[in-house]
């Protein structure tokens, strides 16, 4: 079992410190010994993935305990928050905070709780979803056109301005294995820009 204190500061401005006092005080008052310290300054509008905590999440092991200040240092929005205690409570870690002084375990209360935080995420992913819905259906009946803009000399594709070249090339019979060569381009490249041009 490994204790690790999760210290998240979100500019150059603020410290460690504070964090790292408060965590390390709890520690003792609970008889535990901070074994690991993650610490990192970083916005938590960050991909979780692009974060140490997202490392650390992969690297949990069974019965480890991740202490930190509070539970909004951990993600920005409450979807997030619950996908990573959801994390630790299937692998059968703890997740201790010293602000709302959570102690998310392996006992039936946790299980509760898991199971609560998987419904509240199910039930926001819905919500988002039926907004999404909802917002391009209002799009679509005031006549906007959806999707990704597209025109023949747009610069995203690399073969916009040879438009030209590539129709003249298809009129005259050559294969398209033989235009993507000329024009050193992939032959899936060369596929989706004739689907893209309607050809």
């Amino acid at each position: 079992m490994s204790v690790i204190g999760y210290i998240r500061v979100s500019s150059n401005k603020q410290t460690y410190a504070h964090q790292h006092f408060e965590i390390e005080q709890f520690a003792k008052s609970q008889g535990l010994k901070i074994d690991n310290w993650m610490e990192e300054t970083i916005s938590s509008r960050k991909a979780l993935k692009n974060r140490k905590l997202g490392a650390l999440l992969e690297t949990l092991q069974e019965n480890d305990i991740l202490i930190t200040c509070e539970i909004s240092r951990l993600g920005r929005s409450l979807l997030e928050v619950m996908r990573i205690l959801e994390t630790c409570l299937n692998k059968n870690c703890q997740v201790w905070t010293l602000k709302e002084n959570y102690r998310l375990g392996n006992d039936i209360q946790s299980k509760v709780l898991a199971f609560a935080f998987s419904l509240a995420a199910e039930i926001e992913r819905n919500l988002i979803s039926q907004r999404t819905k909802s917002s391009l259906a209002n799009l679509k009946a005031s006549g906007k056109k959806l999707g990704r803009p597209f025109s023949a000399e747009s610069k995203k594709l690399k073969l916009s301005k040879n438009a030209k070249k590539v129709r003249n090339l298809l009129e005259k019979g050559i294969s398209k294995s033989q235009i993507a060569r000329i024009l050193g381009v992939q032959r899936s490249t060369l596929r989706h820009f004739i689907y893209r041009m309607q050809w």
